[in-house]
This record gives structure tokens, sequence and C-alpha cells, in this order.
């Protein structure tokens, strides 16, 4: 690997030491006035490929890690301490493949009534967010995923997600889907929602999703 060059250098000693993965513009405000971060990243990356750990980008940030044909060398193995449970899973799909979405779409396309602890560990976790309130009677809560969702699941971007039929043959997912269910867009502009209001989110989050089982 080619000596990197000083500004290199700097990005490489930020991201190493970094306790999580680094946007661009966070890396630029830690480098000397005039250095170009993307120019650094893109010579880190290129330095890096084809080695045993390899620079990527992750949901729109940089980090290190162990290169895919080496992970089977990680063999420590450890006791998961919480599971997201089958309706977990199959909540998060749904929000992901039709976000933004409401709790009644939810319960539209899972066909049983979504419980206040399914949405809250989703929550709890970062794995989901409240996004606004839909432009609709009652004002509902809108939820999509979040960047930690991507990043859990090694995705770049939404569009990385598996198709519904892939998802099916795996046995990840086995909902009478609508014929309509598919990958979302991440260009798709939605005008139907208002952004969600700071001061209101943990009220409505607890008065809305109540106490029922499902």
């Amino acid at each position: 690997m080619s000596e990197p060059s000083p500004v290199g250098r700097m990005v490489e000693a930020l991201l190493f030491a970094a306790a999580g993965p680094l946007g661009e513009d966070d890396i630029a405000r830690r480098l000397p006035a005039g250095a170009d971060a993307g120019q650094a990243l893109a010579e880190l990356q290129q330095a890096y490929a084809g080695r045993g750990v390899e620079l990527i980008c992750v949901a729109g940030r940089w980090r290190f890690q162990t290169a895919a044909d080496l992970e089977h060398l990680m063999t420590e193995e450890r006791t998961e301490t919480r599971r997201l449970s089958k309706a977990a899973l199959e909540t998060l799909a749904i929000i992901a493949y039709h976000q933004p979405v409401t709790r009644a779409d939810i319960e539209a396309v899972r066909g049983v009534q979504a419980s206040k602890g399914t949405l809250d560990v989703l929550l709890e976790l970062g794995l989901a967010r409240m996004r606004g309130r839909r432009r609709s009677p009652g004002r509902p809560i809108t939820y999509a995923t979040t960047d930690r969702f991507l990043e859990h699941y090694g995705l770049a971007s939404l569009a990385d997600l598996p198709g519904a039929g892939e998802m099916k043959a795996s046995g990840l997912l086995d909902l009478d889907l609508p014929p309509d269910f598919a990958p979302p867009d991440p260009s798709r502009v939605v005008d139907d929602e208002d952004p969600l209001e700071p001061a209101d989110a943990p009220e409505f989050h607890q008065d809305y999703l109540g106490d029922s089982e499902g």
C-alpha cells in the first residue's frame, strides 16, 4: 500500500479513532482549511481496496471494516441479549418498504393490531423513527427507517433492499402482501405529510400507541 498524502493520513487517523462512522462533513470540519476530504477519502478507499481492512461508505458515512471474504475469521461467539420478535421483524419490514407509513398502514398489511411494545422496541433500538404527520383525519404519526437501520443491515441506501420475492424465498417475509409491495424509491417525493413537531412527538407517541397487543 502506497503512503497516503498528509491529508489522507489525517483522515485515516480520524476514521480509526472515531467511535462510529463519520460523514464527509464531519471529517472536513476537523481538517485544516482548504483540505479536500473527498479526495482524501477516495485516495484511502483505493489504497485499502483488496486488503484485510477496507474503507466503505454506508448511509453516507465512512468507516473501516473487515473485508467481506475474511469475515469467517471472526469466530468469537457471544450470546445475543435481545432479539427482535417475529412481530417486530414484520413491522420493521413493512416500515422499510412502505415508508412513510402509519400505524394503521402497518396493521392493514399485517392483519393484526400493532402493539405499543413492538413499535417501542424499534424506536428504542434506533431502527425506526417517528417522521411526521399524515395529512389525513386525526393527523396520524408516520414512521420511517433510520441510518442505523441501514448500518445494521449493511445497506448503502434503501435502494439496496432486497426485492419482495427474494425476501419471501428466504423465509424472511411470509405475509400476504398487497400487489404494489415493492422496494422504496429514495427519490420519491412525499407530499401528504407534515414534519413532526419536536414538542409534541413524545406526548403523541404515548397517547396514540396505547396498550393494545399484537
